[in-house]
C-alpha cells in the first residue's frame, strides 16, 4: 500500500511537514494537494497565531497557527465542499492540520495547525454556526516546534476591516512559507 503524500511547508524557521489522510478525508486532503500542486499557495504564509492572551471571553480558546494567502485573498482560491469531523472521524489534536472556512460549508486553503488537543473544533461541539466545525484532513508528522516557534511570535499586525474579534492575533511579521509535495 502506498503511503500518504507529505506536504512540506519550508520557512526560515525550519520545515513543517504533514502527512494528508486521504482515506479519511478524501475531499479536502484531494483540494489541499491540488492547491500546492497547482502553485496557489506559493506566496502564502502564516500570518495569524491563536492563544490565550488573546482570544476574547466569548470564544473557546485554542492554541494555532494560520496560514494561506490571507483573509484579502482567501475568496479568489479555488473552494471545497466542508468534510465535517464527525463523517470523517478525524478529531482536532495537537499537529492536527485543518481548513478555515467562512461562516458556509465552503472553504479554500486557509489552514490552521493545532497546538492542542481542541475538540471544541471538531463537528457536534459547540451550538449554533460553529456547530459543524472545522475540517481536519492530515496531521504534522515533523516540525511541530517550528510551529510553536511561529505561535510564539509578535501579534500586533493590523486587523482586516470587519475582523475586530480577531484583534491582536496577526503576526507582525509573517512567515512566508515555500509547500511542496513529497511522496510519503
Amino acid at each position: 500500500m502506498a503511503s500518504s503524500p507529505l506536504v512540506v511547508f519550508s520557512t526560515h524557521l525550519g520545515e513543517i511537514v504533514v502527512e494528508l489522510d486521504h482515506a479519511r478525508a478524501p475531499k479536502t486532503a484531494a483540494h489541499f494537494e491540488a492547491l500546492i500542486a497547482d502553485g496557489w499557495l506559493d506566496d502564502g504564509g502564516f500570518y495569524r497565531t491563536v492563544h490565550k492572551s488573546n482570544t476574547p471571553g466569548q470564544l473557546p480558546t485554542i492554541d494555532v497557527i494560520q496560514g494561506g494567502l490571507g483573509f484579502e485573498l482567501a475568496n479568489t482560491m479555488p473552494s471545497v465542499e466542508h468534510e465535517p469531523t464527525n463523517v470523517t472521524g478525524l478529531r482536532h489534536v495537537t499537529g492536527t492540520i485543518s481548513l478555515a472556512r467562512g461562516a458556509d460549508t465552503l472553504a479554500t486553503g486557509e489552514f490552521f495547525i493545532c497546538l492542542g488537543d481542541f475538540p471544541v473544533l471538531d463537528a457536534s461541539t459547540l451550538e449554533g454556526p460553529g456547530a459543524i466545525g472545522f475540517a481536519a484532513f492530515g496531521r504534522v508528522i515533523a516540525g511541530l516546534d517550528v510551529a510553536k516557534v511561529i505561535h510564539k511570535r509578535p501579534a500586533e499586525a493590523p486587523t482586516p476591516p470587519g475582523w475586530d474579534i480577531l484583534k491582536n492575533q496577526f503576526i507582525s511579521e509573517p512567515v512566508p512559507l515555500r509547500p511542496s509535495l513529497r511522496a510519503g
